[in-house]
């Protein structure tokens, strides 16, 4: 015998659906859950499937103190379904005349541009040209490092990096000789607070 066949989330959308539109009545959470199980769907589910109702406008649901209550007419499901009607024959009547529109624009180009060899060669020339022209890029990609304005501003980065340096030397120098003014007789242990923090008093400045 062939295993059961589950209920899928259609199914169980339509099964809790039917009973708002058989009734016609306001219901609880709890009373839809019993009247969804006679039907076949798992109370478990019955929430899960309620709020996807809820979310696509089937069931209205509002909450009344502790308790949400819900409820759907057929009618307005008929009026929803009409909606729907009348929205994708809008958006298909748009598409074709999109359709016709692009169309009618090929046929023109067509027209203006016919297929003959001359066009054809052009094209083949056309498409020749791009391929060289994207090796020459890539060429000169390859050659940037040594083209004289790449050269030059990395000269000048150089050249701003070393005065930095130097003056940054200046202000170490500055620094070191305020405090052997400062602290006289200290000599060896300020040489060693510069050594631990890289600061060499016999560093030299950049040329």
């Amino acid at each position: 015998m062939p295993p059961k066949k589950g209920v899928s989330a259609a199914e169980k959308r339509d099964r809790v659906l039917e009973i708002f539109h058989e009734s016609s009545d306001v219901f609880q959470g709890k009373d839809i859950e019993k009247l969804a199980t006679k039907k076949g769907v798992i109370s478990q589910a019955v929430k899960d499937v309620l709020q996807s109702l809820v979310d696509d406008n089937l069931v209205h649901m509002e909450k009344i103190g502790i308790s949400n209550y819900y409820w759907a007419f057929p009618s307005e499901a008929s009026v929803m379904v009409e909606n729907d009607v009348k929205r994708f024959e809008t958006d298909l009547a748009a598409t074709r005349k999109r359709r016709a529109e692009v169309e009618a624009a090929l046929e023109q180009h067509k027209a203006a541009n016919p297929d003959t060899e001359t066009r054809a060669q052009a094209l083949a020339e056309l498409n020749r040209l791009k391929k060289r022209a994207a090796e020459v890029s890539s060429k000169l990609e390859a050659y940037r490092d040594n083209d004289p304005e790449t050269v030059q501003a990395m000269h000048n980065i150089a050249e701003s990096c070393k005065l930095a340096a130097n003056r940054w030397l200046d202000n170490t120098y500055s620094l070191l000789s305020w405090c052997k003014k400062r602290f006289a007789g200290n000599e060896a242990e300020l040489a060693k607070f510069f050594e631990e923090n890289g600061l060499d008093e016999k560093a030299e400045y950049l040329e």
